[in-house]
This record gives structure tokens, sequence and C-alpha cells, in this order.
């Protein structure tokens, strides 16, 4: 059975929103090997409609580099309840969100490698809820922002065990965890 493993940038102080204007300045050789062994160790992205279409405009022109040559190979599933131009960045399926948890159930079962997700929000609360979630790599940023869009919401709520910390020379980190329970409803 494949692993569904979210991979999502965070403050300090716990926001995740615009990771572009806070994260890039921690980015070096080091934590770009890692998240270039945690993408290899996935053959599919799985993302919500507003995080597919902002990678969307970017990514297609990041080729060139191991890191971008396979992120852009991969099949990107895209979960939306309304429609999406699937030829922005292919290979690329659109999972209808009222399909979401049977259709991400079939995924996970079939054979292939992880499946990683980057960001964490509604997509991330219903498969937590449904118990489809394996890890969490919450990267970490020497960064307070003191306001934004929190890393976590009420829905994700349950129990987790660390499996492991990564530090980097710049002060980021990454922190590695299991869910073991959810809240009871």
């Amino acid at each position: 059975m494949r692993k569904i493993i979210v991979s999502t940038f965070a403050t300090l102080d716990g926001f995740i929103d615009d990771p572009h204007l806070w994260s890039l300045q921690y980015a070096d050789e080091e934590s770009g090997n890692y998240g270039l062994d945690l993408a290899l160790s996935a053959d599919a992205l799985l993302l919500g409609r507003v995080t597919w279409e902002g990678m969307a405009q970017a990514w297609p022109g990041m080729g060139g580099n191991p890191y971008g040559d396979h992120v852009n190979a991969v099949t990107k599933y895209v979960v939306a309840s309304q429609p999406v131009d699937t030829s922005a960045w292919n290979p690329t399926v659109v999972i209808p969100g009222d399909d979401l948890i049977p259709e991400v159930t079939k995924l996970k079962q079939q054979d292939g490698g992880n499946i990683l997700i980057w960001g964490n929000g509604r997509l991330t609360d219903a498969l937590a809820a449904a118990g489809l979630l394996d890890e969490y790599h919450v990267w970490v940023y020497p960064v307070i922002k003191g306001e934004g869009e929190p890393l976590f919401r009420k829905e994700s709520a349950g129990t987790l065990e660390l499996l492991g910390t990564t530090t980097f020379s710049t002060g980021a980190l990454v922190l590695t965890y299991r869910p073991l329970t959810s809240p009871p409803a």
C-alpha cells in the first residue's frame, strides 16, 4: 500500500501562507537534497485546486534539473469541485471533490511510490479525518509572521508520533510525524 505524505512549510509561529516570501532565504543544498529525496520517493502529487493552480503556473517552466523534471513527469491529482484546465500541467487527473475519500482510498491501494501532498489545508483535513494520511513532514523555518493561515485547523485534530527530526545548517528543520488517532467525534 502506498503512503500519503504531507510536506508543508511553516513559520515558527505556525503559519503556512506565502512561503515564497519567507522560506527561500533558508534554501541550501542540504535542504534541497532532502526535498529531492522526498519527491523521488513519490510517483504522484495530490493537490487541492487552489494549490494546483498556483503550482501549474510555475512548475512547467522549472525543468532541466532532477527535482523539476521529476515533479513535472509524475501524475498530478487535483481535487476540485469546479472545472480545471488540466492542460496547464500534464499529466493531471481531476478527482471530483465529492469523490475524494473513495478515490484517494483507491489510489492508496494501487502499486507504486508514495503520494506527496504539498501544503496543508482542507484536503489534508479531510484525509486526516478519514485516516488516510501516513506522515507529516513539517518544515519549520526560523521566521515569526505574527499572523496568517494556520498550519492546522480543528478538522485535523489528532494524536501524532514523532518519527524523526532533520535540522539544516540554515536553522530550518523538518519534523516528521505519523498520525496515531483522530479525536472522538
